[in-house]
C-alpha cells in the first residue's frame, strides 16, 4: 500500500481557487496511475480526474476546463489546482494511487472542500 497524505481542502467562495495536494510515500513517477476523486453530501464518490504513469489525464465533463491534474516527481506529489469553484463542488475530495495495473488502490483520508458564500 502507499501511503497518501492530503492537504489543502478548506472554504472558500463561489469563483475562488483551492489547490488541493496528495504527497505519497512512493515514487509517484512510477505509478500506473493516480487521481483525485470527491463524494458530494447524498451523492455517490465520482472521479474527478486521473493522470497516469505516461502523463495522460482525462476530467470529469463537470470540471473540464476549470480543474487541473498534475504531479510534481522530485516532490512525489500530486496536486489538484481547482479554479472557478462552484457550490456545486462542496465535497470530500481524496486521492487515489496504483504501483501497478493489477495493485490493490491506496486511498488518502480526504479533504472537506465547501464552496460557499
Amino acid at each position: 500500500q502507499v501511503q497518501l497524505v492530503e492537504s489543502g481542502g478548506g472554504l472558500v467562495q463561489p469563483g475562488g481557487s483551492l489547490r488541493l495536494s496528495c504527497a505519497a510515500s512512493g515514487i509517484v513517477s512510477t505509478f500506473w496511475d493516480m487521481g483525485w476523486y470527491r463524494r458530494a453530501p447524498g451523492k455517490q464518490r465520482e472521479l474527478v480526474a486521473t493522470i497516469t504513469r505516461g502523463g495522460s489525464t482525462n476530467y470529469a465533463e463537470s470540471v473540464k476546463g476549470r480543474f487541473t491534474i498534475s504531479r510534481d516527481n522530485a516532490k512525489n506529489t500530486m496536486y489538484l489546482q481547482m479554479n472557478s469553484l462552484k457550490p456545486e463542488d462542496t465535497a470530500v475530495y481524496y486521492c487515489k494511487a496504483r504501483r501497478t495495473y493489477l495493485a490493490e488502490a491506496s486511498w488518502g483520508q480526504g479533504t472537506q472542500v465547501t464552496v460557499s458564500s
